[in-house]
């Protein structure tokens, strides 16, 4: 495994773990619509609670997993991957509610992070 796919590895993690765990319920500039918070995000694309508590734990798994996979790399693969989906849909939603393309930076770049980590490990 490369030193880029472990530095991004731990990147995306801590991002996932920052935006899902510690800053769950507060307001950040590249939230969907006018969303205050991760409920509020979620609710502004139409989804319902219970899909964000299974997006939340998928992220928090797939983040785990990448870690993991800084010592098991055979797993770094399907890890990454599956926050590429989870990624894809994150900017689809943004398109969804018509928010400013800077508002999907985040997420691009989390999709770019995996997306480079999928194809190096």
């Amino acid at each position: 495994m490369t030193t880029l796919a472990t530095l991004l590895q731990i990147i995306i993690a801590l991002g996932i773990v920052n935006v899902w765990l510690l800053r769950f319920g507060g307001a950040t500039e590249w939230r969907g619509g006018s969303a205050q918070n991760m409920t509020e995000e979620f609710s502004v694309y139409g989804l319902p609670a219970w899909f964000m508590r299974v997006i939340g734990v998928l992220k928090i798994s797939l983040a785990a997993l990448l870690i993991v996979g800084v010592w098991v790399p055979e797993i770094t693969r399907y890890a990454a991957l599956g926050m590429v989906t989870l990624m894809l849909g994150a900017v689809a939603m943004h398109v969804k509610v018509g928010d400013p393309p800077r508002k999907s930076l985040p997420a691009i770049s989390m999709l770019t992070m995996s997306a480079v980590v999928a194809l190096i490990a």
